[in-house]
């Protein structure tokens, strides 16, 4: 069985993120999206939230499990069993970041491999700070994120009407 970790802090996941794991789930036995819990970064949603939309927008897809990891992702794949991690790429400009991170990780783990998965041209430009930035002003996100991320993010930030503008 060949297993493939697709890390991230997913805050929230959006439907990039989804088209990478749909896209991984097809070519691996097991999927294992992992959530980030980085101590040093204020995150919009708890680790548990993360995890729990990521567990809907993905549970059409019976071979992939969310878990949540902290420290180094190289120990989180020996723990997990897996020498294959699947980063998504963008961009031109998201490689240069991307290839640095596989160039540590495989300094630091020479058995564990990164694969890159080009997203779609449609999800390009998405990211989740995009997301919660473009929400923040009002503006329409429902074609970006899956329904129940839409649904918490207008639970957790006020539509921009309602806001104060001082």
């Amino acid at each position: 069985m060949i297993r493939a970790v697709y890390p991230g802090s997913f805050d929230p996941i959006t439907n990039g993120h989804v088209y990478i794991a749909e896209r991984a789930a097809a070519l691996f036995d097991e999927l294992i999206v992992a959530v980030l819990h980085n101590p040093e970064k204020r995150a919009t949603f708890s680790v548990e939230e993360r995890q729990m939309m990521a567990r809907e927008a993905l549970s059409h897809l019976p071979t992939v499990k969310v878990d949540a990891f902290q420290g180094l992702l190289v120990d989180f794949m020996r723990h997990v069993r897996s020498r294959i991690i699947i980063r998504g790429l963008r961009a031109l400009s998201d490689f240069e970041y991307e290839f640095q991170l596989a160039q540590m990780n495989r300094q630091l783990a020479p058995e564990i491999e990164t694969m890159f998965i080009v997203t779609d041209a449609k999800y390009s430009y998405l990211s989740s700070r995009g997301v919660k930035e473009v929400y923040s002003f009002g503006g329409p996100i429902q074609d970006m994120v899956p329904p129940g991320v839409f649904r918490r993010l207008r639970e957790r930030i006020p539509p921009a009407g309602l806001r104060g503008t001082s």
